[in-house]
């Protein structure tokens, strides 16, 4: 009777306190296994030392207990240098191309009626269906010399520019423009759904206040449009610099084999090269290259709220 009343009462803390419990501690147990603990690895690889054993790497011994020559590397090898140069720009560009494409796809999705809304954003996220392999191949077939799309464009530049020396075929393949351009057209949908999401929120009440007192359209999206719309486009802006800075199969298929960016750079340490804590070094570089700032601009934000909220409440 006693062991059955303890259960009972097990079941009932259980269904009173234990499912919050477990949601709240779901997200921090799946950080800790999938984030915290793989990076702690990563870093004590850094540290480490090449040697040709199985796994190439050792501590102690002959080899030093932590060995900073992979850190140093970063600093005078060229070669990472100009990765990480490469990476910034090239994800950089792409964010910011996004960012002027997708915030008026996000905004029109805003103004449309809701049966056309459900409509184009299921168009938004077609590509998703589709193998990101494959989009990028048919990607290469369109940039390849003989294809209709460098046709089309080589005689459009040639009737632009009939002073210029005539071209047979435009140079897209194995360039920064075409890895440009195929980030853009997969990292788009990153930046259009975030954005949509925010805009989505915005009260059209007040855009219409502003009409009203005589504001111009576009004195409305620079004034009160845009400035409620900086958290969907940090957060899209993320959600694409972050992966393309990263990315390895599109500089792989479509880039410059002589100028690499950081992906294919940690690639071919762990796998040609079996330089495992170079790489991880390198990698572990790129994430404090791209959380510092991250982690600076919330300090800064939730700092700026705190201050409003503040003064909010200090007013009479």
């Amino acid at each position: 009777m006693d062991e059955a009343r303890r259960t009972s009462r097990l079941l009932s803390w259980f269904n009173q306190r234990g499912w919050a419990k477990v949601t709240v501690a779901t997200p921090y147990v799946w950080l800790l296994l999938f984030f915290l603990v793989p990076f702690v690895i990563v870093v004590a690889m850094s540290v480490a030392t090449r040697t040709p054993t199985a796994p190439p790497f050792g501590y102690g011994g002959e080899n030093p207990v932590i060995n900073w020559e992979n850190y140093q590397r970063l600093f005078t090898d060229t070669l990472y240098i100009r990765a990480y140069f490469s990476s910034i720009v090239n994800a950089g560009i792409a964010t910011v191309f996004c960012l002027l494409i997708g915030y008026p796809m996000a905004l029109g999705l805003t103004r449309v009626g809701k049966r056309w809304r459900n409509v184009l954003l299921m168009l938004v996220i077609l590509p998703f269906w589709t193998s990101f392999l494959l989009r990028v191949y048919a990607w290469m077939g369109l940039m390849g010399s003989n294809s209709w799309f460098n046709r089309l464009l080589t005689s459009w530049w040639n009737a632009l520019v009939p002073e210029s020396m005539e071209l047979r075929a435009i140079q897209m393949m194995n360039t920064d423009f075409a890895v440009v351009l195929v980030m853009v057209y997969s990292y788009l949908p990153f930046m259009i759904l975030p954005l949509f999401a925010n805009l989505e929120k915005l009260d059209p009440a007040l855009d219409e206040a502003a009409m009203d007192l005589g504001s111009r359209p576009f004195q409305v999206f620079w004034d009160v449009t845009l400035p409620q719309s900086w958290p969907g486009i940090v957060a899209g802006g993320l959600l694409v610099f972050i992966p393309a800075s990263g990315e390895l199969i599109i500089p792989t298929l479509v880039g410059n084999a002589g100028q690499p960016m950081i992906g294919r750079v940690i690639s071919d340490e762990f796998s040609a090269a079996r330089d495992w804590p170079m790489a991880s070094a390198v990698a572990v570089a790129l994430l404090m290259l791209l959380v510092v700032p991250i982690m600076v601009y919330t300090y800064l934000e939730g700092r700026a709220s705190r201050e409003a909220e503040a003064r909010e409440r200090g007013r009479p």
